[in-house]
C-alpha cells in the first residue's frame, strides 16, 4: 500500500477525504485547530494543515474511482509520475500535530528566483538561483562559479 497525495477544489479537504472514507479507502487530511475572529465573535474553527491536499492509501493505479469523488481534482505530480509519501513521513507529520505547535504549512514548488543548494553531482553544496525550470530540469545560476548550468531536479535540496 502506497500513499498518494490527492489536490482537491479550494475548501473541500474534509469533504473528499469523508467521501474516500465512505467508499473505503484509507485517508489521511492532517487538521489544525485555529482562533478565527468575526466582528461580533471569535471562534475556534479547525482547518486542514495543508490546503487543498489530501493522503489517500491504496495499492492499485492511481486512475481509480478516487478520481470519481466529487472535490477530487487530480493527483499530485512529481517527475511525471504520481508522487509517493512514505508512512515514516505520514507518521511524522502525525506527531509533529501531536505536539500542538503547527498552526499552518504550505506545499510549494520551484520557481524562478528560488534560492537552492545542489544534494549531489560534481557541484554537491554549490548554491544557486534558479533561472528557468523546464520539465525535469532546472537551468540554474551559480554565482561562486561564474556560470550557469543544467541540472535534473533529482540532484536539488
Amino acid at each position: 500500500m502506497k500513499w498518494f497525495v490527492l489536490y482537491t477544489k479550494s475548501r473541500f479537504e474534509k469533504k473528499v477525504a469523508d467521501r474516500l472514507r465512505n467508499i473505503g479507502y484509507e485517508v489521511y487530511c492532517p487538521l489544525v485547530e485555529r482562533k478565527s475572529k468575526w466582528s461580533d465573535r471569535t471562534k475556534i474553527v479547525t482547518d486542514p494543515l495543508f490546503k487543498s491536499y489530501v493522503f489517500v492509501c491504496h495499492s492499485s493505479n492511481p486512475r481509480t474511482e478516487v478520481m470519481n469523488v466529487p472535490g477530487v481534482v487530480q493527483y499530485l505530480y512529481w517527475l511525471g509520475k504520481p508522487a509517493i509519501v512514505k508512512q515514516h513521513e505520514i507518521d511524522t507529520i502525525e506527531e509533529w500535530l501531536n505536539m500542538g505547535e503547527v498552526e499552518d504549512c504550505r506545499i510549494t514548488s520551484m520557481s524562478p528566483g528560488d534560492r537552492i543548494k545542489v544534494k549531489n553531482g560534481l557541484l554537491k553544496g554549490e548554491d544557486g538561483v534558479i533561472k528557468e525550470i523546464n520539465g525535469d530540469t532546472v537551468k540554474l545560476i551559480l554565482s561562486s562559479l561564474g556560470c550557469t548550468v543544467v541540472i535534473k531536479t533529482l540532484s536539488l535540496v
